[in-house]
């Protein structure tokens, strides 16, 4: 149901409100040491409708480090070059382990679960990589960012991304024994190179509502009418936030939501309500998933009051 703007306002206002005096045992990212510098109590949700309409509340305008939800465009960008044929190289099912855990990829011969977690993430970057240097790779994949958005001043931070690769050894771990089975093209500190800036985009809780906005519309931005995915790629795309966005804590956020989500451990959760519109949160405290643990709560209190739920 279409619910007016000035509604929508006054109930992030309240979600904010009631949220922000709440104790919780949530910690910030930190074993990336940029991410370990952000004050825990930061906190903004943002919502962009069908008409490209956004309200937003708390810290709206203060950028933040998006990290694992910059695999949704990744994706998206990766599917666009080499369509299904991606589907060779990372799987489309629930991991059920840790976003970093390197088990599974031994049981399953090099071929992540997904692209949500880490090594299916690298795996998409190394497909991004393919026909260019690294630079171009990371300047393709920020202008699609901007383009989604429709927002040239989104950047990438290089604080956080020297940060990353400074302390990346587990990354380095998986891309390296994905390379052993023969599942990344190029070498690793590549690959890697292109992941790590990735991560690194930073934006506003009301940029990151307004990037994904086109996947609640059927791939095209509401704003400009331009398509950035077709209808069917926006729905699987979707269906991948839903199962496997916040990885080993995938079940328990569509059972709390309800929604397509993907949340980063810098403490962003985007989330859609397709026909209806995109949330965006920021709360960089985790849950022990690695998941913005106020950034679930805010989204569920405001599905309960919406009804946006998809189920």
């Amino acid at each position: 149901m279409t619910i007016e703007m000035a509604d929508l306002k006054r109930l992030l206002d309240t979600v904010r409100d009631e949220l922000q005096s709440v104790d919780h045992p949530g910690k910030v990212a930190d074993y990336i040491p940029e991410l370990a510098k952000i004050d825990p109590k930061k906190f903004a949700i943002s919502i962009t409708n069908l008409k490209g309409e956004t309200v937003s509340t708390g810290d709206d305008v203060e950028p933040f480090s998006i990290q694992s939800i910059s695999k949704v465009f990744g994706l998206a960008l990766a599917l666009g070059k080499v369509g299904d044929a991606l589907w060779k190289r990372v799987g489309r099912e629930p991991s059920g382990s840790a976003f970093n855990s390197i088990v599974q990829l031994e049981h399953e011969q090099g071929i992540p679960r997904n692209p949500f977690i880490n090594s299916g993430a690298i795996v998409v970057a190394d497909v991004l990589l393919a026909g260019h240097r690294p630079r171009e790779a990371i300047a393709e994949i920020l202008r699609f960012v901007r383009i989604a958005a429709n927002d040239d001043t989104i950047m990438i931070d290089p604080a956080v991304a020297r940060s990353e690769q400074a302390t990346g050894f587990r990354n380095f771990a998986l891309a390296n024994y994905m390379r052993a089975f023969g599942n990344l093209n190029h070498p690793s500190e590549l690959t890697l190179g292109v992941y790590f800036h990735q991560c690194a985009i930073e934006m506003t809780a009301r940029q990151l509502s307004e990037a994904g906005v086109f996947l609640a519309n059927g791939g095209r931005d509401p704003r400009s009418g331009l398509t950035i995915v077709s209808k069917e790629r926006a729905r699987r795309i979707n269906a991948l936030m839903l199962t496997c966005g916040h990885y080993d804590g995938s079940g328990d956020f569509a059972y709390r939501v309800g929604l397509p989500g993907k949340s980063g451990v810098g403490g962003g959760i985007l989330a859609i309500v397709p026909g209806e519109a995109s949330i965006a949160v920021w709360s960089p405290a985790l849950n022990a998933q690695g998941n913005s643990l106020l950034g679930t709560r805010a989204l569920e209190l405001i599905v309960r009051e919406t009804g946006w739920s998809a189920f």
